[in-house]
């Protein structure tokens, strides 16, 4: 939730508040604003009536009237993911790796240039350089 703040502006005898344009076209206040007084809070709401939200029947319902073509998602059908136990990948994706990264090998640079093998760190008694830390 985002607050703003706004300040009030005289209209005649009275007070008003300057919305943003991206608010007004956010919330669909363009055809006007009710406003309730809460007791501790005011609240705007559009006059508009609100979109209704369908549910899965009716989102059902909606797309075979419309004859809708889903004949595109047939290939993922065929993906084989009914056939996965979603435990076991659950499983597998919290799982530690226990591989160690790699280490970079010492010796020439992408560019060519050779790399200073005693300035590396960690490279002491025993590097191929045989230089100290």
């Amino acid at each position: 939730m985002q607050s703003h703040e706004i300040s009030l502006t005289r209209i005649g005898n009275s007070r008003g508040i300057r919305l943003p344009a991206k608010l007004i076209r956010k919330h669909g206040f363009e055809s006007g604003l009710l406003i309730q007084d809460r007791g501790d809070a005011v609240v705007l709401t559009s006059k508009a009536p609100p979109l209704k939200k369908l549910s899965w029947e009716e989102t059902a319902r909606e797309m075979v009237a419309a004859k809708e073509d889903w004949s595109d998602w047939d290939s993922a059908v065929a993906d084989g993911l009914e056939d996965i136990p979603w435990e076991q990948v659950e499983e597998m994706s919290c799982a530690v790796r226990e591989d160690p990264p790699r280490k970079r090998k010492a010796g020439k640079r992408k560019t060519g240039a050779p790399r200073k093998l005693g300035s590396v760190k960690g490279l002491g008694p025993g590097s191929t350089t045989g230089a100290s830390a």
